[in-house]
């Protein structure tokens, strides 16, 4: 008589797999000349140095916010498409819709950076996707990449001008020193229910 098996139990029934991914990318969303005219409107605005809750030295940038009724609303429109598309293939959160503006955003070397953070705000509205708009040449400056940290090493974000990166704002990341020109983006938040 031959032994019985044994089988080794397992205690997982999944319902779903996950289908989450860490980041999403569109490629030449802008042009070079829509890049140039973003930046054009933005250095008219008011550019103030950034601010961050708790610990002000994780961050050396100025801002300025940009809004539809600023000659942004192609921008609004096609950064809304762009997201609507990415969030479908690949996030499937529950959107409502941008309610904070665009921040237009300098990093300016040697000391221009964004330490790492997660774009979350505590009793704030809540916010599901983090977009960055790369509108410098990366031939203009050196440093200043994206980086998303989804494992021990972290994904560096292309640097190509236009390149639109969409990941969950819950999702740890930085902007490295710039060490030498200036880096300009466009970012936003995208905000919907809360998570369940």
């Amino acid at each position: 008589m031959e032994p019985i098996k044994q089988q080794t139990p397992n205690a997982a029934w999944p319902f779903e797999l996950d289908q989450l991914n860490n980041w999403a990318y569109w490629e030449k969303a802008f042009t070079d000349e829509e890049c140039d005219q973003i930046i054009k409107i933005g250095k008219e605005r008011l550019l103030t140095k950034a601010v961050t809750v708790g610990d002000e030295d994780v961050r050396e940038s100025d801002i300025a916010w940009l809004y539809s009724v600023d000659d942004m609303e192609w921008a609004y429109r096609r950064i809304t498409d762009i997201i609507l598309n990415l969030n479908e293939r690949f996030f499937q959160f529950d959107l409502s819709g941008m309610n904070e503006g665009f921040q237009f955003t300098r990093y300016v070397a040697p000391t221009g950076r964004y330490e790492a953070h997660i774009d979350r705000i505590t009793g704030g509205l809540i916010r599901k996707l983090s977009f960055t708009l790369q509108l410098t040449d990366p031939s203009e400056y050196t440093g200043g990449d994206l980086l998303l940290h989804t494992s021990g090493k972290p994904e560096t974000m292309k640097r190509d001008r236009g390149y639109v990166a969409v990941f969950p704002s819950y999702l740890l990341h930085e902007i490295t020193p710039v060490t030498e020109g200036t880096r300009y983006s466009l970012v936003s938040w995208v905000t919907g229910k809360p998570f369940k």
